[in-house]
């Protein structure tokens, strides 16, 4: 006898169990469902111990890159920037997965004096750099500030006369970091780098200012501390970069007895190749540094139109923990003044690639900020040590073998 069928009941069953299914999801749910997404934690940089913290006191680096323009564009009367600095370029460089950008300033530019263009300069260059640094940080971004081109007196920070400097002047950098820090006092993303590249200068010139003469004439220079506590005075909390001596690439002297009574002080160093920035001593100087401050390798180049040095360079920087920006996205294709980009779509170059591929994996493998403990800062310098160490105790056994091989000889002879 055929059995009766139960098709029309085994169609339902599924439906059923699906919607039922659905239910049950839905009332789990249900509580996520009703609470507000997350809202990202605000950008946020300090300096704790030998490293960098975000909002949520995490180890972090500053990865990013320099735009330059701010310095120089101004002054020559063609405006703030060199090159587009809406909200669609930014999104370009952050698309290379940087998390910061470097905008060089100018003193003229910033106060309004000394012939700088009026519609370019004073309130006008101010504003345009705090929404420059406000659409920054809507991209995600932190801003490193810059004092780059200076002069002291009533001479012009120009392409002529304020790139290069030996140092800050004693004229006009105390009034600019006094308006920049109070400008930026406020904002926790917002990193002060007090002076671009200090050279040919002491280092208690560096620390406490002198007088100096170059073409310009005789002129004081402000030294770092008497920079650093202007920006304190303001009530600014800010992380604050102190370049090395010899343009920046130097920095077996640092910190020179500076004292920052919020311990938010960070090396600046400043290494392209080929050049003397020292870079040779990296594991000898600026590695052991970085074992009591972050180190923020602020300019970041090789000047040949390859990557090859600057892969390597990033890969040591990586291991110990040290920061680093690019010089410079900008589409001047000069190798001696190396550039990353060919056009501000975010072409790279040979160069901007190396950069931007390694800045990607480090993006896709999540790579955490290592932080290097005293005695990983100084394993290469105490390696070094103990070469030398041993090195004496071998030559002095060798000695010692010699001479009494030879007076066992002497004494052989003796009748």
């Amino acid at each position: 006898m055929r059995r009766p069928t139960l098709r029309g009941r085994r169609r339902k069953a599924p439906v059923f169990s699906f919607l039922a299914a659905v239910v049950v999801v839905l009332l789990m749910m249900a509580p996520a469902l009703a609470a507000p997404a997350a809202a990202p934690a605000p950008l946020s940089i300090r300096i704790v111990g030998n490293h960098f913290v975000d909002a949520n006191d995490q180890p972090m680096r500053l990865l990013g890159v320099n735009r330059s323009g701010t310095e120089y564009e101004c002054m020559d009367g063609r405006g703030p920037f060199d090159g587009p600095a809406d909200a669609q370029s930014i999104a370009v460089m952050a698309s290379w997965h940087v998390n910061a950008v470097r905008v060089p300033l100018n003193e003229d530019c910033w106060l309004g004096i000394n012939g700088a263009p009026a519609a370019y300069s004073g309130a006008n260059y101010r504003e345009a750099i705090a929404a420059y640094v406000r659409r920054l940080h809507d991209a995600g971004l932190y801003a490193i500030v810059d004092l780059h081109w200076n002069a002291p007196g009533s001479v012009p920070a120009d392409g002529r006369t304020g790139q290069g400097r030996p140092m800050a002047d004693g004229d006009h950098a105390p009034s600019f970091w006094r308006s920049v820090a109070t400008a930026f006092r406020a904002d926790p993303a917002v990193v002060f780098d007090l002076y671009n590249e200090p050279h040919d200068i002491s280092w208690n010139c560096w620390q406490n200012g002198c007088m100096t003469t170059d073409a310009l004439g005789a002129w004081q220079v402000a030294g770092f501390q008497s920079l650093l506590d202007v920006v304190r005075a303001t009530g600014a909390r800010n992380p604050i970069l102190v370049a090395g001596n010899r343009w920046a690439g130097d920095l077996r002297g640092w910190p020179h007895g500076l004292v920052d009574p919020l311990h938010q002080l960070a090396a600046s160093w400043h290494v392209f190749s080929p050049g003397s920035r020292l870079d040779a001593l990296r594991d000898l100087v600026v590695r052991p540094l970085a074992g009591t401050y972050p180190v923020v390798a602020a300019e970041l180049s090789e000047k040949d139109c390859a990557h090859g040095w600057l892969d390597r360079f990033m890969g040591w920087a990586d291991d110990a923990g040290i920061s680093y920006l690019a010089w410079n996205w900008g589409t001047s294709p000069d190798c001696g003044n190396p550039v990353l980009i060919t056009s501000y779509d975010g072409s790279p170059t040979r160069f901007g690639t190396g950069y931007r591929d390694h800045l990607a994996v480090l993006w896709r493998q999540q790579a955490r900020t290592r932080v290097l403990s005293p005695l990983e800062a100084d394993a290469p310098l105490l390696g070094v040590g103990g070469a030398s160490v041993l090195g004496v105790a071998v030559f002095a056994t060798g000695v010692l073998l010699l001479v009494r091989r030879r007076w066992r000889r002497f004494r052989g002879n003796i009748p």
